[in-house]
């Protein structure tokens, strides 16, 4: 049994439970419940607050877990990146009150920033020779400098709808976050290959994210056109058709890119274009 920790709430609980739910694997969940085993298949959920996943990993309570990869790098807990799991992007930025004059990161110099990220804020004003006031607080981060708490930020930011709502404007990037798989560095040989089928699983979930299966009728001379337009993975596969001179294709787009290139598939003489959901891909 593999047990995977995951946050109790929020963003990345939702988009983990998804993956979970999609990748086949049966979980329910009852209200306060902390230990949950999936019904049809080998693991076991541990619902944890988000910066005790890594403590919880590294040490064994857990032995893998799905954590942001802003609390990954704060923490700094002894466990190693399984896999980058692409949702749940942010980034960690400082801001500042948007009517004051910034001009680089010497405006940092003596000023009083909040965070919930003191250890990677350090590491960034160090490498910059600033020397800040760095003042540790949890929850509402944002609002520290509108009560006079802090002079500004530094937080994750996302749509940067709060930074702007709380008359901040964002001012450095110091880094890029995404959900991680952590896992403890000691698994037993069992416990990974259950975690290499789950990520396999994973894997076949986000590679379908966004595709679309195509088929179309194409005339044998403009087959050429036409794959130069639907490429697919590889090629696309090509069945001849009952009806002289015709030829049926099927490959795998890109749903965003569909749309740009109806009109000229159309152009081309493709009839009976049919667009079908794809629920897994193995690549």
């Amino acid at each position: 049994m593999l047990r995977i920790a995951v946050q109790a709430k929020g963003r990345l609980f939702e988009e983990t439970m998804t993956m979970l739910s999609e990748s086949s694997i049966k979980i329910e969940s009852g209200k306060r419940t902390l230990l949950v085993p999936a019904k049809n298949f080998p693991v076991e959920i541990l619902y944890l607050r988000d910066d005790d996943i890594p403590q919880a990993v590294a040490s064994g309570i857990a032995d893998v877990g799905v954590v942001g990869e802003n609390e990954y790098a704060e923490k700094a807990e002894d466990a190693v990146v399984s896999k980058r799991l692409g949702f749940s992007k942010c980034r960690l930025s400082l801001a500042i009150p948007k009517a004051a004059d910034y001009k680089g990161v010497e405006w940092f110099e003596g000023k009083k920033i909040a965070t919930s990220y003191p250890r990677i804020l350090e590491k960034f004003l160090k490498s910059k020779n600033v020397n800040s006031d760095i003042h540790v607080i949890t929850g509402s981060v944002e609002i520290a400098p509108g009560i006079g708490l802090a002079d500004c930020i530094f937080d994750i930011v996302s749509s940067g709808g709060t930074l702007i709502s709380n008359n901040l404007k964002e001012v450095e990037v110091v880094m890029q976050s995404e959900a991680l798989m952590i896992a403890n560095k000691h698994l037993t040989p069992e416990k990974q290959e259950i975690l290499d089928e789950l990520l396999f699983r994973f894997d076949s979930y986000k590679n379908a994210e966004g595709k679309k299966y195509i088929i179309l009728n194409v005339p044998n001379d403009k087959i050429e056109e036409v794959y130069q337009l639907l490429p697919g993975m590889k090629s696309p596969t090509i069945t001849p058709l009952i009806e002289s001179g015709w030829s049926s294709l099927h490959s795998v787009i890109d749903e965003k890119k569909f749309w740009d290139i109806i009109s000229k598939l159309k152009a081309l003489g493709a009839e009976g274009i049919l667009v079908v959901p794809i629920e897994k891909m193995i690549v």
